[in-house]
């Protein structure tokens, strides 16, 4: 019998699991790739990531994570007009697969036991505990006081537990050799509606250039990025000699109000699969900060399962007041994005 288990060894997994386990409590933490795992994601730690880490796992994100250049001056937006819009902060830029498994080695460090390549396939919340049904490197059934779910906005649990269709947005980017007329410390996005159908995007790690569009309509990808290459061509000298990969992944389209889904009785949703997202697909930080409050609010009211959705969900009201005011300044840059105001 563990005391929680947390399923997804991402940012929000990770955090959740460390701050249970140092706190002295029996969890697993399963992440259904084998680690340390891919994650298409920009890879831009924010300043407020930084702080975020430094105040759950109490040092700061080591270079070993980081990827070319290492420093990340802020980001420029250019909006449905053209305007440019420069917004300056230091941060960092790493590889997810690397910083994810930083951030998984030391949940294991205070004792969360880490099980990769193991998916959760299915739970049944009985009346003091929840029997999780796992199958890949180890199979079988687990009993657990509480599960935190954090595997992600693609995660197959939460589709067994929640009826209806999710809203995604599909994300489609290559890493490119080649060489472009912008200086490489910043993350660029565009929101022209003629780029994408959400923004489109373009960074550098480790030297290749990262050029990306995201859409509501899969089938659309190939017009919308074509147009985008042709623009960044015409506009920043963009030159590509070699694609080197293409990445495809899916993340929740935030609709006004950020509706959030918090979880079922013994079960809680943490970071993307709860609808925490920021932004350009921001969604490090406030996957840290929800996976914390979700391990706090289970740590507060363990002998009282009634009282626990209640305390996550008023404990995570800072972080959706702040995810609402970045949605509202966005819509107030891009008429791309005024049904958000």
């Amino acid at each position: 019998m563990y005391d929680v288990i947390v399923i997804g060894a991402g940012p929000a997994g990770c955090t959740a699991a460390k701050t249970l386990a140092e706190n002295g409590y029996k969890v697993l933490l399963a992440e259904k790739l084998k680690m340390p795992r891919y994650k298409s994601c920009s890879g831009q730690l924010i300043q407020k990531s930084l702080h975020l880490v430094k105040r759950y796992f109490n040092e700061e994100v080591p270079a070993s994570v980081t990827c070319a250049p290492a420093e990340n001056r802020g980001m420029i937006f250019t909006n449905d007009k053209g305007r440019v819009f420069s917004f300056e902060q230091p941060g960092l830029n790493v590889w997810r697969s690397s910083f994810d498994q930083w951030l998984a080695d030391k949940a294991a460090e205070s004792g969360a036991e880490i099980r990769d390549g193991t998916a959760a396939v299915s739970c049944v919340e009985q009346e003091t505990s929840v029997a999780v049904a796992f199958h890949g490197k180890e199979t079988g059934i687990q009993e657990t006081k509480y599960v935190l779910d954090c595997e992600g906005v693609v995660g197959a649990f939460k589709k067994k537990l929640v009826k209806g269709t999710p809203q995604y947005i599909t994300t489609y980017q290559t890493f490119n050799k080649g060489k472009i007329d912008l200086d490489y410390h910043y993350f660029y996005a565009y929101l022209q509606p003629e780029l994408s159908q959400y923004d489109a995007w373009m960074n550098v790690k480790d030297n290749l250039l990262v050029l990306g569009v995201s859409v509501q309509e899969p089938g659309k990808i190939p017009v919308f990025y074509d147009r985008f290459i042709a623009y960044m061509k015409e506009k920043h000298n963009l030159q590509i000699d070699e694609q080197l990969k293409t990445d495809r992944w899916l993340m929740p389209h935030i609709r006004p109000g950020c509706a959030i889904d918090y979880g079922r009785g013994r079960i809680l949703f943490a970071g993307e699969i709860a609808g925490f997202l920021n932004p350009m697909g921001e969604g490090i930080s406030a996957g840290m900060e929800s996976g914390y409050c979700a391990a706090k609010a289970v740590m507060e009211c363990f002998d009282n399962p009634d009282l626990v959705y209640d305390n996550y969900k008023q404990s995570t009201e800072p972080l959706l007041t702040y995810m609402q005011r970045q949605w509202s300044f966005v819509a107030g840059i891009a008429d791309t994005f005024k049904e958000m105001k």
